[in-house]
Order: C-alpha cells, then sequence, then structure tokens
C-alpha cells in the first residue's frame, strides 16, 4: 500500500479517510516531523491540505485586512515539502490553501481577498454544510483534471464545494490552469511535466462518503504506486 504524506489539519480525519478508500496509507506529517526532504525520500505522494491563509510576505506582498494566519510553521514547512516532491516528481494532490502554498512555492502569487479584489465574485466562502454546492467550475478540455473527471463532466463543467477567501493569481511558471470558477477565479491548476502535479481550490475530500471527486484520489494513488 502506497504511504502518502498528508499536511497537518485541524480537521484532518476527511483527508485520510479519501487516501483510505482511494487504497493508500496516510500519514500526517508537520514541521515537528522530518526534514521535508526526509519524507519525499520515504512516501510514495503528498498531499496538501487545507488551512489559513500563506503568509503574503512569502510572494512579496503586505497582508490584506482579512488576512488570517495559519498554524506556526505550516508556511515554511509546506512550501519546503511541495519544492521536494516536485523537485522528486512524486506525485503531489494539493487542495484550496494547498493548491495556494504550491503555487506560491513554485513562484506564483495570490489573490489576498476575493470579495474586495475580484469584480461581481461568487460567493467563494461557504463553509458549512462541509458538502454544500457553492458554484460551478468550468474544466480545460486539454488538462490531466478533465481526463481524470470526464464521467462526472456535465459538458464542461463541475458542481463544487467552496471555502476560500483566497485564490491564485499569478500563476506559477511550469504551471496551466485547469479550472476556472463563472467570475474567473482559478479553481485548479496543474504542472505537465510532472507524473501527477494536480491542484484544485475546492474540498473534494468532504465527498468520501459520495464518491463523486472519488477519481482524483484514485488517480493520485494510481500514479504513487506506479513507482519513482
Amino acid at each position: 500500500m502506497a504511504l502518502i504524506a498528508v499536511s497537518q489539519n485541524r480537521r484532518v480525519s476527511d483527508y485520510l479517510e479519501s487516501v483510505r478508500r482511494a487504497g493508500g496509507d496516510p500519514v500526517e506529517v508537520a514541521d515537528t516531523h522530518d526534514a521535508p526532504e526526509a519524507i519525499v525520500a520515504r512516501v510514495r505522494g503528498v498531499m496538501l491540505t487545507g488551512g489559513g491563509d500563506v503568509d503574503p510576505a512569502l510572494y512579496g506582498e503586505t497582508p490584506h485586512a482579512t488576512y488570517e494566519r495559519a498554524e506556526a510553521g505550516r508556511d515554511a514547512f509546506e512550501i519546503a515539502l511541495a519544492k521536494a516532491a516536485v523537485a522528486a516528481d512524486i506525485p503531489l494532490f494539493a487542495i484550496c490553501r494547498g493548491m495556494q502554498v504550491l503555487n506560491v512555492a513554485m513562484g506564483g502569487t495570490l489573490i489576498q481577498d476575493i470579495p474586495t479584489e475580484v469584480a461581481g465574485a461568487l460567493d467563494h466562502a461557504i463553509r458549512e454544510p462541509r458538502f454544500h454546492i457553492a458554484h460551478e467550475v468550468w474544466v480545460a478540455k486539454d488538462s490531466k483534471l478533465w481526463t481524470i473527471m470526464a464521467d462526472k463532466l456535465d459538458g464542461e463543467s463541475l458542481q463544487v464545494n467552496s471555502r476560500h477567501h483566497q485564490a491564485v493569481k499569478r500563476v506559477a511558471p511550469g504551471f496551466e490552469v485547469s479550472a476556472t470558477a463563472p467570475d474567473g477565479v482559478i479553481e485548479g491548476i496543474e504542472r505537465p511535466a510532472s507524473r501527477f502535479c494536480v491542484a484544485v481550490q475546492w474540498h473534494p475530500e468532504n465527498f468520501w462518503r459520495t464518491g463523486e471527486f472519488r477519481p482524483l484520489f484514485e488517480q493520485f494513488l494510481q500514479a504513487a504506486r506506479s513507482g519513482r
């Protein structure tokens, strides 16, 4: 069974269960554990999870008034973990904050507050119930996300939940946009040069009971089992 490093999260249970349901062996990791390079050397995949905001200083900006700091140590640890995973070309699946961490780690920037920075923005911060559908996303037809979710698509769209006030702004070099919301907010990015480096802005892990996004986890685990 493929060992998957899952970054720390205050509500990690859905992430862990999603990995188990797809046939993986998840282990939660944080900055109090081994160095990121050592973790990457012993696992078959890395999952970056949701949480608080990435420090804007890491992409050259001052904090917006709505800035919500993540747990101490998370930014530095997860950015190093993302860089190590990409460098080693082990499968990486990033969710919500995880997508933002990945983008910043690889040289991109973020929208710090969607409601005040995106004209005509949808409500992207519907927190409860956690599996409540908030809006649709449009999936790029030439993307890995499209290939993975083809059987679940309604035309070119997916219905997703949403719990974020930040989003990718400038996409990191080497990455491509794989999904957008109708208001233009980026909802998915991926790195074509990697075996599997996929990130989504919504929370597919909340649907492990009903399986709407199970193909994402299954393909992530398939890539992890295929070896380095």
